[in-house]
């Protein structure tokens, strides 16, 4: 990591801005005593459009200078012919090559099917059906739709390498995989670098299995901390079904991670698991939790003192809501900001406990 000092703040659309500033709030350094610099960039759909993009590409290019950034979360116009999602450029530019997005369970919120262990989505970032060449052939009853997709062996090595060095620190099972068997060619690249990681990390309890056999024994492996390593299609949609089963997202963020050679994080950008929930927008009742979270992940790559600020933080709001300390997403009465409070006022006394111990 470049710089650990220097945060990149991508700012972003409707609640998406709003609930950045609250996970600002709590990284602010007399919150946590870390100091940090913040240089913002504006990537509203207004600014992305006024500038055709151009903030996006220097946004990208600060990260890749400092390492970190800490994404609001942005609107993506639907006509082909307007700006696109930012996330699309900000991955390729960055160097991205996996997506981390972690269900674990929030105190006093009934997961789906009893699940409890937290479950990582260890999802190539950039290729596969995402950018392919589509294109179609014919007509009526006899036109046909053709789709050329691409992986590449140093994104399979990434996610698989990153997905066993996850499960080493958290102590969980390595789990899933691609349809290797009907796509023994193109998945099977994934699955050849899921075994060569099993190989290099023996200490990690590995059971792959094809990607419908993963949807199917989900539930069944309830128990476990999981870790998944996924195609970029298959890590997508896995996400959108895993996240929900703790019962919320909300206590969910997103990582997208640039590597080093030996694939020691380069540049990783954070942000929530969620949108930008237009119909919450200046009513201050958001659940500002994903976004907080997305800014201790941070602060876990930084300095000692950093990493202990950002365990003060996930814990903090953990324990908010076990207290009952929560939005009305979650049952509660708290607006975003009064929320907030009470996790800043959590930091500060756990970090001045710990201080004196």
């Amino acid at each position: 990591m470049r710089d650990e000092s220097t945060i990149v703040v991508l700012e972003g659309d409707q609640t998406g801005q709003e609930l950045l500033e609250e996970g600002l709030r709590v990284l602010s350094p007399d919150v946590t005593g870390v100091e940090l610099e913040f240089i913002r960039f504006d990537l509203s759909l207004e600014n992305r459009r006024a500038t055709k993009n151009a903030v996006v590409h220097e946004a990208a290019t600060a990260i890749r200078e400092h390492g970190l950034g800490l994404k609001g979360a942005t609107v993506t116009p639907e006509s082909r012919d307007d700006v696109g999602s930012p996330n699309r450029i900000l991955r390729e530019e960055i160097g991205g090559k996996v997506i981390v997005r972690t269900g674990r369970r929030i105190p006093g919120v009934s997961p789906i099917g009893g699940v409890h262990a937290p479950i990582s989505i260890v999802r190539m970032a950039v290729g596969d059906a995402y950018g392919a060449t589509e294109w179609r052939e014919g007509e009526g009853d006899d036109e046909v739709a053709f789709r050329t997709e691409r992986i590449e062996r140093k994104i399979c090595r990434a996610v698989s390498e990153f997905a066993f060095r996850q499960a080493a620190r958290t102590g969980a099972k390595v789990f899933g995989g691609p349809k290797y068997t009907v796509s023994p060619t193109y998945e099977g690249m994934l699955k050849e670098e899921m075994d060569a990681a099993a190989t290099r990390h023996p200490e990690v309890p590995y059971e792959p299995q094809l990607i419908d056999a993963t949807f199917a024994l989900l539930l069944s492996s309830t128990g476990d901390p999981l870790v998944i390593p996924a195609l970029n299609r298959d890590g997508d949609i896995l996400s959108d079904l895993v996240l929900p089963l703790f019962g919320s997202i909300a206590g969910s963020e997103s990582l997208l991670v640039a590597f080093e050679d030996d694939f020691e994080p380069a540049a990783i950008m954070a942000e929530a698991a969620h949108g930008t929930a237009p119909s919450l927008e200046g009513k201050n009742v958001a659940n500002p939790m994903a976004m907080i979270l997305a800014g201790a992940a941070l602060l876990s790559y930084g300095s000692e003192p950093a990493q202990q600020a950002g365990r003060a933080i996930r814990e903090a709001c953990l324990e908010a809501v076990a207290a009952g300390a929560r939005t009305a997403d979650l049952g509660g009465h708290l607006g975003s900001s009064e929320f907030t409070d009470e996790v800043i006022a959590r930091v500060r006394a756990k970090l001045e406990v710990w201080a004196s111990l």
